[in-house]
């Protein structure tokens, strides 16, 4: 009997060292960075998120704000990151709905455990996903969101795009100076879209302000490639003005149909033109339209310099507007962290600990960025000075263009 018992009691004994061996492993084998609880390490990169779009008819879009953030990457790691600690992109594709929004927001906080998201791809997107960040602390910046009420929707969101509420009436005024008999005006938007119906109302307004005479306005859906009926109803009301708010494959093939229904008039396009990815859409018909921007590749300032020579170099081509925001948006993190990191090592804090004060950081500081200079307001909406508007110019190919400056001033 004493033999048996004393058996069982070394089985005991055996059994639950193994399990405190397991559990020191298993602890052991927990970084910095998979469980939110622990600080970053001093050896680990810094993860942030990237939610853009890599699929459905948003890839273009979504693809010039990674070629951005890359850049930007490269760049600020090229400089030693964060004091000595790079930076880490952590991709999720947001696709071009909402559920795509949600679950790469849920994945880069809950799988992934960044400090912070850049993104989503569109305004329609961060109204369903940014809440998602709000609640758990995690700060978000928009890099292409401009549709009204986005700062607002909590603490933790911001953005480096400007309102279209600030930059859509540029536009119109450009146009006018062309053209200063411009009386009727035809509005295109996409309904589907939160971006596109907070657009054209800055739109409609302007022309209402400016005394104009808005003659219709034509509805259509993103996915749409068909606008031979809505492209017929304006031009049969004589307008001297088209308007369009839509992304760049719709509103482009807008564009080529206006052009192919006769229509000979102005037209301006909204911010989901800001793309070179438009030329291949209407190609030869592209010529003249008018896209105010809150980008300029001229802007006489170091970082664009870098930023302009290092897209061109990597992608033979000139940046976009988003690829300049994305860049702007990673380019806010890093010096927010590496200002953060110099009052309070960074690696001291606990993942939600350095989220709550990485936003505080952001939100205090002013950035000489390719967009100039840039701050926050209290709610995290951009405070930027300098606006442009270029015209599309396409070369006798009908192929390649490019964006040309019109003096605004």
């Amino acid at each position: 009997m004493k033999n048996g018992l004393t058996q069982k009691t070394a089985l005991l004994f055996t059994c639950l060292l193994l399990l405190v061996a397991c559990n020191k492993n298993s602890s052991n084998s927990t970084n910095s960075i998979s469980n939110p609880t622990t600080q970053i390490g001093t050896s680990d990169a810094i993860p942030i998120g990237i939610a853009f779009a890599e699929t459905s008819n948003v890839a273009l879009l979504g693809q010039e704000g990674t070629d951005g953030v890359k850049i930007a990457q490269k760049y600020f790691n090229g400089k030693g990151g964060v004091n000595g600690t790079p930076i880490k992109l952590v991709y999720q594709d947001t696709a071009g709905d909402e559920v795509g929004a949600i679950n790469a927001f849920q994945a880069l906080i809950n799988q992934s455990k960044v400090v912070g998201i850049i993104g989503p791809t569109l305004s329609q997107q961060a109204f369903s996903a940014d809440p998602i960040a709000e609640r758990n602390q995690v700060p978000v910046i928009g890099a292409s969101n401009t549709a009204k009420g986005i700062p607002e929707i909590g603490n933790y969101v911001a953005r480096v795009s400007s309102s279209v509420a600030v930059v859509a009436p540029y536009a119109v005024k450009a146009a006018l100076k062309q053209n200063p008999q411009i009386k009727r005006v035809a509005v295109f938007y996409a309904q589907n879209d939160a971006f596109n119906r907070s657009e054209t109302e800055i739109f409609q307004n302007t022309v209402k302000d400016l005394k104009l005479n808005l003659v219709t306005v034509q509805k259509f859906q993103t996915t749409d490639t068909d606008f031979q009926t809505q492209g017929s109803n304006a031009i049969n009301l004589k307008p001297d003005l088209a308007i369009i708010s839509g992304l760049a494959v719709d509103g482009g093939n807008l564009v080529k149909q206006l052009r192919e229904l006769g229509y000979k008039g102005i037209i301006i396009g909204g911010n989901g033109f800001n793309t070179s990815h438009i030329f291949s859409v209407c190609r030869a018909l592209c010529d003249g339209v008018i896209v105010a921007q809150a980008y300029s590749t001229e802007y006489p300032n170091e970082i664009n310099k870098a930023f302009h020579q290092a897209y061109v170099k990597q992608y033979h081509k000139e940046p976009s507007q988003v690829s300049a925001q994305s860049f702007a948006a990673l380019q806010v993190y890093v010096e927010a962290l590496q200002s953060l990191d110099r009052q309070h090592k960074i690696n001291s804090f606990t993942i939600p600990q350095l989220r709550i004060e990485l936003n505080k950081e952001l939100l205090r500081r002013k950035y000489q960025t390719p967009l100039g200079e840039i701050a926050f307001t209290p709610v995290g909406d951009v405070i930027q000075k300098e606006f442009y508007v270029a015209q599309l110019k396409m070369e006798p190919n009908g192929v390649n263009g490019r964006f040309a400056y019109l003096n605004i001033k």
